[in-house]
């Protein structure tokens, strides 16, 4: 793993680009901290962090072809680059490295801006043809690792992350009213958008070429797609199921194996559930590779599953280390966690995952194995069951019994909606009116965050008046979506918002890179989203069974207590993170207090002193009163380290 960073325009001076490169990686240190490298040319600037992690030796970046006429900078990992090496050589090519960012060069050389179809990897890349002139930047499939990008002062600049680029572009820092709703309600900013304006993402599986005359040309390369619900064409998977659970395991197998690959020694989580728990299973019933298992536990037993760790560490033998977090704890480090996640954020949960990836460094490791992804792309979370039961619901919206079914569901959750069923009609019965719709799954989800849209400010209610947050969504998917099967559609939507824009982002490549750790997800293979993305949505959810063909994958691999335990997604505690003895922490008191609200401008600080005051009473036990704090809370601190950034630059200046 790494940072990168760079422009390209025609005004581009190499004598001139080197003091600009360097305050741009300056910011990306806690990427890679082991080496720095720059390039220069009439026209680019390339810089790069560098987390050794293959050919510790020679594979120093930025890197080019023996001519000099491809260079790149790369963040990531090409799993495969052992056999793409093979079949380069073959034809022909010579290496002077044993690096995967090599390989990367060569497969330009030979198939051009198609080189990014032969990765099977994790990455952001940016490559410069000299030849043509041209800048090339491309991010991975999944969108496991960001690459952003903007345009001013007649240049194209991009980066890792959106501070590298506020160092030279401060005026980017504003905050778009319309981005922060949208985070606010999806849980992230739908890409290419993000929250800051004047920067754009690189959406996943996507490559975006700049021509030497400045024109640009975005191209998807992949993306999610699912047959359509009635398709009896190869694209549906056509074996038994005992053949897919062959294919899976052999799939499983190889993703691990390929994931494994580096110079460096390899840990893995370990969350006592299904996912992670596989993973490490695969890991020892398959390969040779020592792990070393790391795992989170919470003080509150509502979030604890420390005796679910235990029971797969002695199931496996694994030598294993927990990190026992509290309340304080995850308080005291929230601003560390929005200072490398750069958007706001719902919920603290990613917080004990940057201090587990503290832990997994303080222990000597860069990389580790996480369980990532499954939920996706085998169907795991109730949200999909929910969706199951308010569909068949819906089909006789006056039956009493079909609603009970959703009585099977959260039973993780002390205040579960489903305990109280007159609540539970209510509260899932909401939005049925849009059950033709591909954002069904979603809405109530959706309605509950969005309740912190009331806690904006007038000025910024006015600026988004007449916003639907469910069309907006809508604009950015794919023509021909209804015609997948529900849950085709409930996983796409889940992909493009909870899956790129916060698990693999503020609780996954930011956790785990403020600590410098790579997390690779194997589940996030693209072969295996291409072979699951087939299956009939029954072989992932049976009745309410969620990932039932994984599991059938997995048995004889794990414990059946595992093997059979019901989905509980990993949590942490919210505003009760902040409060002590009826007391908040200092920065919290002062950042939410009514001077400091009103003189940010996003919120209306009556009602953020209203939401405190019920949070600092114990009284937010929902939800909605939770994810609103948590939202203004990291939103009021993006705005101050905002600030503290430009008063630097222009110290610096």
């Amino acid at each position: 793993m790494c940072g990168i960073a760079g422009f390209t325009g025609a005004d581009v001076v190499p004598a001139l680009a080197r003091p600009v490169l360097g305050r741009m990686i300056d910011t990306l240190a806690h990427r890679g901290p082991d080496a720095f490298g720059f390039h220069c040319d009439p026209g680019v600037g390339l810089a790069h962090a560098r987390l050794s992690i293959i050919d510790l030796e020679t594979g120093d970046q930025p890197m080019s072809n023996p001519a000099g006429t491809v260079w790149t900078v790369f963040n990531g990992e090409i799993f495969n680059h052992v056999e793409l090496r093979a079949s380069l050589e073959a034809a022909g090519h010579t290496f002077r490295t044993r690096s995967d960012t090599e390989v990367i060069v060569h497969l330009y050389e030979r198939y051009g801006d198609r080189f990014v179809e032969h990765l099977n990897g994790q990455f952001a890349i940016a490559l410069w043809d000299r030849t043509r002139r041209r800048l090339v930047l491309a991010r991975d499939r999944a969108g496991i690792r960001p690459l952003f990008h903007a345009r001013a002062k007649g240049r194209l600049w991009f980066a890792s992350e959106t501070k590298a680029l506020l160092a030279v572009l401060p005026e980017c820092a504003a905050i778009d009213p319309l981005a922060l709703a949208q985070a606010l309600t999806y849980w992230s900013t739908p890409e290419p958008g993000t929250i800051h304006r004047g920067i754009q993402s690189l959406p996943p599986g996507c490559l975006l070429a700049i021509e030497h005359d400045g024109s640009e040309t975005l191209t998807r390369y992949w993306d999610w797609t699912f047959p359509d619900a009635a398709d009896t064409t190869p694209a549906r998977y056509h074996g038994d199921i005992e053949s897919a659970t062959a294919e899976l395991r052999a799939l499983l197998v190889d993703a691990v194996r390929l994931q494994l690959r580096a110079d460096v020694p390899v840990g893995a989580y370990l969350s006592g559930g299904l996912d992670s728990s596989g993973i490490v299973a695969l890991v020892r019933g398959f390969t040779d590779t020592p792990v070393r298992t790391f795992s989170v536990a919470f003080d509150d037993p509502e979030f604890d599953e420390s005796a679910h760790q235990q029971a797969m560490v002695a199931h496996l033998g694994t030598d294993h280390t927990t990190l026992r977090c509290s309340r304080r704890q995850i308080g005291e480090a929230f601003p560390q966690l929005v200072r490398h996640a750069e958007v706001p954020v719902l919920r603290t949960a990613p917080v004990p995952m940057m201090l587990l990836a503290g832990c997994v460094r303080e222990h000597g490791f860069k990389v580790v194995l996480t369980g990532e992804g499954a939920d996706e792309v085998f169907g795991g979370y109730d949200l999909f069951k929910e969706a199951k039961v308010r569909r068949f619901w819906a089909r006789q919206p006056g039956s009493r019994l079909r609603p009970l079914l959703l009585q099977r569901l959260y039973g993780y959750l002390p205040n579960s909606p489903v305990r109280n069923p007159a609540f539970a009609q209510s509260f899932f019965g909401q939005g049925m009116e849009h059950l033709e719709r591909p954002v069904f799954a979603h809405a109530p989800r959706w309605a509950t965050s969005g309740r912190a849209l009331a806690m904006l400010a007038p000025e910024l209610r006015a600026a988004i008046a007449g916003w639907d947050p469910l069309a907006d969504f809508e604009r950015t998917l794919p023509a021909g979506t209804m015609a997948w099967s529900p849950l085709a559609r409930d996983q796409y939507v889940e992909a493009k918002s909870l899956l790129s824009g916060y698990l693999l982002s503020s609780q996954g490549d930011r956790a785990a890179m403020a600590n410098s750790i790579e997390a690779r997800f194997p589940y996030l293979d693209h072969r295996l989203v291409e072979f699951a993305n087939r299956l009939p949505p029954s072989w992932k959810i049976r009745g309410l069974n969620e990932k039932y063909l994984l599991r059938r994958a997995l048995a004889g691999l794990l414990p059946d207590g595992i093997l059979q335990r019901t989905k509980q997604p990993y949590r942490a505690p919210d505003c009760q993170s902040f409060f002590h003895d009826g007391e908040p922490l200092d920065y919290v008191a002062d950042l939410m207090g009514g001077d400091r609200v009103r003189a940010a401008g996003y919120f209306d600080a009556a009602a953020v002193g209203r939401l405190f005051d019920k949070c600092r009473a114990g009284r937010a036990t929902g939800f909605a009163d939770n994810q609103a704090f948590v939202g203004v809370l990291s939103t009021m601190l993006l705005h101050d380290q905002a600030r503290a950034a430009a008063g630097r630059q222009r110290y610096a200046a």
